[in-house]
């Protein structure tokens, strides 16, 4: 399978941290020879606590919209590539999810900062809902200093991709997009699994060693299972990086993208109920707010051509 970007939207609220995103789109743009869809939406939730808004509701949301168009085409404006700007009224996580459908959008760039703790708990995180409900793979930008893009020609310049695999059908899909960029950017391959300790110790048993004969073969059986995913046909042009990590799944990722100057990370994930997600969080979450690089998060909601 042959990953194609024709349509891509990047998403930004104006903030210097969500435009980083638009240099992104224009680079895989003009990679892809893709057309290019930058999105702002406006929240009115968030405008209506001025005097003005209440005053002349329509008034105010016709000059916010002229507001932003202007600075969207000073944003991507005189780019060598086919763009468009959305601007739209509503929540930022539906009208993206509605742009995509409307627009038959190939890929989204948004970003996070990385937000932890209470305050995510109660006011939830825009990416992260993104990745549940978008029919598209998702590229989140959270570190402006690392960045692929070449400042010079506005070209990509990937060179190593790390995917994590944990051997499911979500994470088999972002596998299949990690060896297509692979390929499109001959970049090296990277393929991680992390054993994981055990959640819920045995409490008053007397622990029950295994032998390491045994904790062997596991290991040696995951490192094939590792190296069988890479197609024969694939190796003609690629020499793939196998490792075995152990720890918390999230941990170990982002050490590795550390240690290894990873260019972009590469997760399937899954879609859980809303509670769930925000107390319990999950691996890509976790990636995506802690990754030195930017994170691609592919869902089986991405069918393979």
């Amino acid at each position: 399978m042959r990953v194609q970007f024709n349509h891509i939207l990047c998403a930004t609220d104006f903030s210097d941290f969500s435009n980083h995103t638009i240099s992104y789109g224009v680079a895989l743009a003009k990679e892809f020879e893709a057309k290019l869809f930058v999105s702002h939406v406006i929240d009115l939730s968030s405008v209506a606590i001025y005097g003005e808004f209440q005053l002349d509701p329509v008034g105010q949301q016709n000059r916010i919209m002229e507001d932003a168009d202007a600075q969207l085409k000073k944003l991507a404006g005189g780019q060598a590539i086919s763009w468009e700007p959305l601007i739209t009224v509503g929540k930022p996580a539906d009208e993206i999810s509605r742009a995509v459908e409307e627009k038959d959008i190939d890929l989204v760039i948004t970003a996070t900062r990385g937000r932890s703790g209470l305050k995510r708990i109660i006011l939830g995180s825009v990416t992260e809902r993104l990745m549940r409900t978008l029919s598209c793979p998702l590229l989140v930008v959270n570190s402006p200093e690392h960045k692929f893009i070449s400042v010079a020609d506005q070209a990509v310049k990937i060179e190593k991709i790390l995917v994590g695999c944990d051997f499911s059908p979500d994470s088999g899909q972002a596998f299949n997009h990690a060896l297509s960029l692979a390929q499109e950017f001959q970049a090296e391959l990277h393929l991680a699994h992390v054993i994981e300790p055990p959640t819920q110790p045995e409490l008053n048993l007397e622990d029950t060693p295994v032998p390491e004969e045994l904790q062997q073969d596991y290991r040696d059986l995951l490192a094939r299972k590792l190296k069988e995913m890479v197609p024969v046909e694939a190796r003609n042009w690629c020499t793939p990086k196998t490792s075995l990590l152990e720890g918390q799944p999230y941990e170990e990722i982002v050490s590795y993208a550390e240690s290894k100057d990873i260019d972009m990370i590469v997760l399937g994930v899954r879609g859980h109920g809303l509670v769930k997600t925000l107390f319990l969080g999950s691996t890509t979450d976790r990636v995506v707010r802690k990754s030195p690089c930017p994170v691609l998060s592919v869902s089986l909601k991405v069918q393979s051509e």
